[in-house]
């Protein structure tokens, strides 16, 4: 029997302010941005920091959806249905290191009971002290990890019926998230996915950012996007850009220290065809991963390389350009499908230079994209990763579409 007074929203919970270049909030952005595409109605609550946050009618009515506002839009690239809620954190919360004063206790312990729970169907958070609030407050929830952590999950949570599924990006993580108490009966491994803008096609302003970067007469372009740390590779694609001198690199994302940090480096090793562009809007990345003439995925082996989520995989495979890519655990699936056009050992810039080359030569660029490409990435939409995710949740908890 249909009632009014039912909880109904679809609530994702972040406890990162935004916006942010972090793989975490691209990742829960989208993944809430999706959902929302799919016609619930979703909320993407998070902290909110500085001068609106001792605002007096934030903090008597905190929990206010509303649109997004427009340097989160354009950061994350989100279409018209989501909503967004940001919980105010004045001082001193986070300021002193302790529980009480902690936006984490802050959000389970007062925002969510009192002001959120009232309204909300179904928790999907990447926030461990978050999924026990809202079980404990009688709300079902969906919890995404992406990491190795060493600590057991409460056995009063986890085989709680309201405790749905948890969700992770790497059968080694699911493994270890078994070992630490988690049922394998309530564990899925499910992909992230691209933002619908990638696979749009901007030949213009692909075209402008060939005219930008290509310089001292290169050809060929390409191009790395996401995080800037030695374990991504970028060490090696600095080794590599030197192998091939006849060829622009380009970098997009990274912190400003990070930036820097690297643009030394590359001086140090005497390698003037890299660009290191600091972090990129996604409605500019996508036309930066459709200028390309080759996509780079480096990456070191080591641990990382047996859980790093292939985020940016999908954003590549959605641009139709071929991508060179190292043989790491995370992306052995991969193996026999279209979505890599050549493979090679990790820590081997010699080698990686030498399937670019080949690339380079095999695979001519096309303005349109590679078809066998594009067509196989169609599956990885953030919008059929959040159907996925709903099919493993009671259908009892799952909200009313609104459109």
């Amino acid at each position: 029997m249909k009632t009014h007074s039912w909880p109904k929203n679809y609530n994702f919970f972040l406890i990162e302010e935004l916006p942010k270049p972090t793989a975490s909030s691209v990742q829960a952005a989208n993944a809430a941005n999706g959902a929302a595409n799919l016609g619930y109605p979703t909320i993407l609550i998070y902290p909110q920091t500085g001068w609106q946050a001792i605002n007096p009618i934030n903090l008597l009515h905190p929990f206010q959806p509303k649109k997004p506002p427009e340097n989160v839009i354009n950061y994350y690239n989100f279409q018209e249905k989501l909503q967004v809620a940001r919980l105010p954190m004045p001082w001193p919360i986070d300021y002193f290191k302790n529980k009480f004063t902690s936006s984490n206790t802050i959000a389970t312990k007062y925002y969510f009971p009192f002001h959120i729970r009232a309204t909300t169907k179904l928790v999907h958070t990447w926030n461990w002290n978050f999924i026990k609030a809202a079980i404990k407050n009688g709300i079902p929830a969906i919890y995404e990890h992406h990491h190795h952590e060493d600590k057991q999950f409460e056995p009063e949570i986890v085989n709680h019926p309201l405790f749905q599924v948890a969700v992770t990006v790497a059968d080694t993580v699911r493994e270890s998230m078994i070992q630490h108490g988690m049922p394998p009966e309530k564990l899925v491994k499910i992909h992230n996915g691209f933002n619908h803008i990638f696979m749009q096609r901007q030949p213009e302003k692909a075209s402008e950012w060939r005219q930008k970067l290509l310089q001292n007469q290169r050809a060929h372009l390409v191009v790395y996007a996401g995080a800037l740390r030695q374990f991504k590779g970028i060490d090696i694609l600095i080794d590599v850009a030197k192998e091939m001198p006849n060829v622009q690199f380009a970098c997009a994302g990274g912190k400003p220290t990070e930036v820097v940090h690297y643009q030394k480096l590359a001086q140090a090793k005497q390698v003037d065809n890299i660009t290191f562009l600091g972090y990129v809007l996604q409605n500019e990345l996508a036309s930066l991963l459709q200028a390309a003439d080759v996509l780079a995925h480096p990456h070191c082996s080591g641990p990382a390389s047996t859980f790093t989520s292939p985020l940016k995989l999908f954003d590549y495979l959605a641009s139709g350009n071929p991508i060179v890519a190292t043989e790491i655990v995370s992306l052995k699936e991969f193996k026999n499908t279209p979505a890599i056009a050549a493979w090679c050992e990790p820590d081997n810039p010699i080698k990686f230079a030498a399937a670019l080359q080949q690339i380079l030569e095999t695979h001519p660029k096309k303005v349109d994209g590679y078809p066998d490409t594009i067509e196989f990435v169609k599956q990885f939409s953030w919008e059929n990763r959040a159907a996925k995710i709903l099919s493993y949740v009671d259908e009892y908890f799952i909200p009313q579409l609104v459109s």
